[in-house]
């Protein structure tokens, strides 16, 4: 089999994210899945190809691997193509110069190239019996709007999160209740098989059972074979006062569930703050616009300021206060990390559009009296 990028398989960015790459499998397994192209030899090899590229980049640490061997020169994936069976490693055509790579950068020191690949792919060197290895599920990331004030002060919520979860009806198994799931002759339940190229071995998707380890007869009707169904769970959320837009929350085990019994993943969320009417940020400082009359500039006044804290504070304007002066309120920011900001009120003097007799010839009388002056 030539050498393949996995992402150009599922048709996929190479920083495409966990649901992506998963709607974007399911997609191509469902096309190309044998039983809906009996006799088809083209298409159960593209299924095989499918399967194997999302065993690995669906996986977090062998996603990580397989990147980290894509830029060290590794071609375009592990398959054939070149001497030694791995494309990408010669630097020639059917042999010449070969390029020495540091398996250390793959956190994988003091293994072989059998190793390797078997680790990547969660399988043994050559074939074995037992279930599939347990792995990590896969990271879950979404987007969290939170409103200004919540962002502000902190507080907890609760988000409705979309996830894969265990099939109720099959109960993961993916047949039909009642229905025989026979542990895959092939592969022995492993999911995976060792084919030798030029010398190494190299664990692929078993062809009988397609990486499942089990023979299906009758897959189930909720889930159609897969295991899992999608589901929307309500999870509770602290968010912690002073957050940012686009920092993110990990919330460890409430990601995807980890397959053959792994571990779950993590729920990685990054938050939008929606802006606010009043209040701008800037760090731990909180700016804000209050509007004041031309008398109140004028002589001087004492205003009272909304504040994030819920509470209005005082402020004093100095007589002859011009727009676009900014006032300090100390300590009526944000807190975080020991630290405590300020909130700057930017004094806007607001000119009637309009005046009474009785105001125009009072004003008038002021204009007089200060040109006189």
């Amino acid at each position: 089999m030539a050498a393949k990028d996995y992402y150009q398989v599922l048709g996929v960015a190479q920083d495409a994210d966990a649901e992506a790459i998963k709607k974007s499998y399911r997609k191509l397994a469902r096309k190309y899945h044998p039983d809906a192209n009996p006799d088809d030899p083209a298409a159960e090899e593209r299924f095989k190809e499918i399967s194997e590229a999302y065993r690995v980049v669906s996986d977090p640490e062998k996603r990580k691997q397989y990147d980290a061997m894509r830029r060290a020169g590794a071609g375009a994936g592990f398959g054939a193509g070149s001497p030694a069976g791995f494309g990408g490693f010669g630097s020639g055509q059917g042999g010449g110069e070969w390029r020495t790579v540091d398996l250390g950068e793959f956190g994988a020191e003091g293994l072989g190239f059998g190793d390797l690949f078997a680790s990547i792919f969660g399988g043994r060197r050559g074939r074995g019996s037992g279930a599939p290895r347990p792995h990590k599920g896969a990271d879950r990331h979404i987007e969290v709007r939170v409103s200004f004030e919540v962002a502000a002060k902190g507080g907890e919520i609760t988000i409705r999160v979309p996830l894969e979860v265990e099939c109720p009806r099959c109960e993961g198994k993916g047949a039909e209740p009642g229905t025989p799931v026979e542990t895959c002759p092939q592969c022995g339940g492993s999911g995976s098989v060792s084919l030798v190229q030029g010398g190494f071995a190299v664990q692929r998707p078993c062809p009988r059972c397609y990486g499942r380890g089990t023979l299906i007869k009758e897959p189930c009707v909720q889930c159609r074979g897969e295991g899992s169904v999608s589901e929307r769970r309500q999870i509770k959320v602290r968010i912690p006062a002073a957050i940012e837009d686009a920092e993110r929350i990990r919330l460890r085990g409430k990601g995807e569930p980890g397959p053959a019994g792994g571990p779950p993943g993590d729920l990685i969320l990054t938050i939008r703050v929606k802006p606010d009417r009043f209040f701008r940020r800037e760090g731990l400082d909180l700016h804000c616009t209050v509007p004041i009359t031309i008398v109140q500039a004028m002589l001087g006044a004492k205003i009272r300021v909304r504040t994030i804290h819920g509470k209005k504070a005082e402020i004093r304007v100095p007589p002859g206060t011009q727009s676009g002066t900014r006032l300090r309120l100390r300590g009526q920011g944000l807190a975080r990390d020991g630290k405590t900001g300020d909130q700057l009120v930017e004094i806007e003097v607001r000119v009637p559009e309009k005046l009474t007799e009785e105001e125009r010839d009072l004003v008038e009388q002021l204009g007089q009296k200060m040109g006189a002056d």
